[in-house]
């Protein structure tokens, strides 16, 4: 074996022992310390899809809003105890958020994208229009006039230091303080409405606390700089508290699509999907090893080296493997071997013809090269057009997974053809085992 040769096989090998240290064990590897990260439909969880609207927002300033929408979103994620949060820009006017390993209620999912989290409210008297009904009666938006402007009170006033605390009985208090505009408008608001009740709303429902009743106070006084909220549970306050305190969003968004999957929908996939996949990699193994005998065996080996390295290539990143991608990744094996194929028919022909093993090899490589080139450069084509369509499409996430995970196998297979499995053969030249023929062709 050439310097050259042993060269490239130590390199090939010093790859391989640090794939192998990246991808075991699954759950963190020793190096990267990461484990597989699974979709919502492998591991369960929420994907939403939001339309943001941007029609009061200045020309050139979308992308501007958009990005800060994103930021506060994952911000307002975080207490709801997410770890891998998947919150990105879709298209031109689309955020998609995928929560793994979560269920959450339609009233979260509304408040994610709710400009203000709060409302207050006051009753309304005879002929006006409600904005919502409870027990208690029926409320519209509490307002005041500040400089000329009706605006409605609500948290988008609160300053972003609000906390949980206790009252001198231990029970649970928000405490909340107004910037210098909600300072005017709770001023005015709090001072009509002494000895009647300001109910809180949550969306398009009541603030309620730990005994289910709507939390509406009777205002005491007048309020101006700071107030507290109580009758929460402190769960729902320190949670309330920590998305009040990331503030509001720049663009009011509506949700246009979502989806729940459950996690024992999700371990199911995962086992059928390894089922399948053992099946298919059997199955071409033992295509290759009856079709090509010892050089197929090699390609087998090759075949578990790119395993391996797209494996670890998948923690490193990372990728997100969905059912989809999965599938990607299994059709991925077989395409492996196609560069195999091509190489040792032309292999079979030049031994047939008299050549021994080694030019056999040098010649079958460099003849099958275009073809192989070629056939992959498709390939990534078709991905890039897949990996685009699944960016623009409100559910195009499993296409986006498939397109990245099929493109990394090709890009992936190339190299275990061109390099792995030749180096491998290169092995046998100049050996006894390269005169028997018969061991490389059928």
């Amino acid at each position: 074996m050439s310097r050259k040769n042993t060269l490239v096989a130590t390199i090939i090998l010093g790859i391989f022992i640090l794939g192998i240290l990246v991808v075991l064990p699954i759950e963190e590897g020793i190096l990267g310390k990461r484990g597989v990260r699974l979709g919502l439909d492998l591991q369960g969880g929420v994907h939403i899809v939001y339309r943001a609207d941007l029609s009061a927002v200045e020309p050139g300033g979308q992308e501007e809003a958009l990005n800060s929408a994103v930021a506060i979103l994952q911000n307002r994620v975080n207490p709801l105890g997410v770890t891998e949060p998947v919150i990105q820009i879709q298209g031109e006017d689309r955020i998609v958020v995928d929560l793994p390993g979560l269920s959450i209620s339609d009233q979260d999912k509304e408040r994610l994208a709710r400009v203000d989290i709060l409302e207050f409210g006051e009753k309304v008297s005879d002929n006006e229009t409600a904005k919502w009904e409870n027990e208690l009666g029926k409320w519209k938006p509490a307002t005041a006039v500040i400089d000329g402007e009706e605006k409605a009170l609500t948290s988008r006033y609160f300053k972003t230091n609000t906390q949980v605390g206790l009252d001198n009985m231990s029970r649970i208090e928000l405490h909340f303080e107004w910037n210098e505009e909600g300072k005017q408008l709770s001023e005015e608001i709090t001072g009509r409405l002494i000895g009647e009740q300001l109910g809180i709303f949550d969306g398009n429902e009541p603030l309620r606390g730990e005994s289910g009743r709507p939390i509406a106070p009777v205002v005491q006084a007048k309020i101006v700089d700071r107030g507290v909220i109580t009758g929460l549970t402190r769960n729902d306050a320190e949670q309330l508290s920590r998305q009040l305190n990331f503030g509001r969003l720049p663009v009011p968004l509506e949700i246009v699509y979502d989806q729940t999957i459950s996690p024992i929908l999700g371990s199911d996939f995962i086992d059928m999907s390894v089922r399948a996949g053992l099946f298919g990699i059997l199955m071409v193994v033992l295509f290759m090893i009856l079709n090509y005998r010892l050089s197929g065996v090699l390609a087998c080996l090759a075949l578990a080296y790119y395993a391996v390295l797209v494996m670890a290539l998948f923690k490193l990143i990372p990728v997100t493997l969905t059912l989809a991608g999965l599938g990607g990744f299994i059709l991925s094996i077989g395409m492996a071997v196609d560069a195999n194929v091509l190489i040792f028919a032309r292999m079979k022909e030049e031994i047939r013809q008299g050549l021994t093993l080694g030019a056999a090899i040098e010649v079958g490589f460099d003849r099958a090269w275009s073809a192989i080139r070629d056939s992959n450069v498709t390939t990534l084509i078709t991905c890039g057009v897949l990996y685009w369509v699944g960016s623009i499409v409100a559910a195009g996430a499993p296409v986006k997974g498939f397109a990245l995970t099929l493109a990394i196998g090709v890009l992936i297979s190339m190299f275990t053809a061109i390099t792995v499995t030749r180096t491998l053969l290169r092995l046998f030249i100049g050996k006894a085992l390269a005169r028997r023929t018969r061991l490389f062709i059928s």
